[in-house]
């Protein structure tokens, strides 16, 4: 444990400021995941453990895009559009029929999809890693010193991106008719149904938009690493880490809850090196003790 060290970070701008930048790139890019996973929970009312493995298809289905056009706009927006386009036949041909039924159903269905999905990706792009997709050439130039703290441009440009979706997603599930819609069939879908209007529709965007997010989410860290099959066994758990945290259903609390996380890997990473993960699921632990209903969860 490296409590002096994190002290030493904490009072240095340069450390404090390049952490802070590296935990909010990673907050940012999990919360674009688990947006989708709390979306689809809240409305839904399902257990998507298969989301992990759509952020994994973001990641592939960017790489494929880019590998042939080397167009890394194009890329990253094929591969989130891929994915929702994709999650729309996966809500309309399976997960539809197992609203109502057991969780273990859920679980066993979404299981299944994930091992079926690991293996198609082997077979069709092969079980090695692949490179990334890379940065942009716009964000191929220096890196920006703060205080002598060394922050590339591009994880910048990633923060403020996620960023950007979180508020076009809160202005969707605010301030729009759909997202009226929303809420309404995540509080009372019989009651919509009864007036005319057609929930499974409803429901078929919920799920087209969370995957979405997390092909997205995918399309992003595939310029940042490698993409390989089961990259999305890690990011669903600590999407559902975020869920849990932030509050199950809760779009703020999954963004509030991202940043707790993103902050607490990055800075823990220079205290606890090897408990960053432990960290995560003490946060977890502390929070369901305080308030098991989540940060800006609501009691039920």
């Amino acid at each position: 444990m490296e409590i002096f060290a994190l002290f030493d970070c904490i009072i240095t701008p340069a450390c404090l400021i390049s952490q802070t930048a590296g935990g909010l790139k990673i907050g940012m890019l999990l919360f674009l995941v688990a947006s989708g996973l709390t979306l689809v929970f809240g409305v839904l009312g399902v257990i998507n453990f298969a989301h992990g493995a759509l952020y994994m298809l973001g990641a592939y289905f960017s790489w494929q895009v880019m590998s042939i056009t080397s167009h890394f706009g194009l890329a990253v927006i094929s591969g989130a559009i891929g994915v929702g386009i994709f999650g729309l036949l996966f809500e309309r041909l399976l997960i539809n029929k197992v609203y109502n039924a057991d969780l273990l159903v859920q679980i066993l269905l979404c299981y299944s999809v994930i091992l079926i999905l690991d293996d198609l990706v082997m077979i069709i792009w092969g079980d090695e890693f692949l490179s990334g997709i890379g940065v942009p050439e716009i964000f191929q130039v220096p890196p920006i010193f703060i205080f002598d703290a060394i922050i590339p441009p591009f994880h910048i440009a990633i923060i403020l991106i996620s960023m950007i979706v979180a508020f076009l997603l809160w202005i969707i599930m605010t301030k729009t008719k759909f997202g009226k819609l929303v809420r309404a069939t995540a509080i009372n879908p019989k009651m919509l149904e009864a007036l005319g209007v057609n929930t499974n529709v409803i429901k078929a965007g919920v799920f087209m938009l969370g995957s979405f997010l997390a092909g997205l989410g995918g399309a992003l860290a595939a310029s940042l690493g490698s993409v390989v099959s089961g990259m999305g066994n890690s990011i669903i758990i600590e999407s559902f880490i975020v869920t849990v945290i932030g509050g199950m259903g809760s779009i703020s609390g999954a963004f509030l809850a991202s940043i707790i996380i993103g902050m607490a890997r990055s800075f823990g990473a220079v205290a606890m090196p090897l408990f960053t993960d432990g960290i995560m699921f003490l946060i977890m632990v502390l929070v369901l003790v305080i308030k098991p209903e989540g940060l800006m969860g609501k009691k039920k």
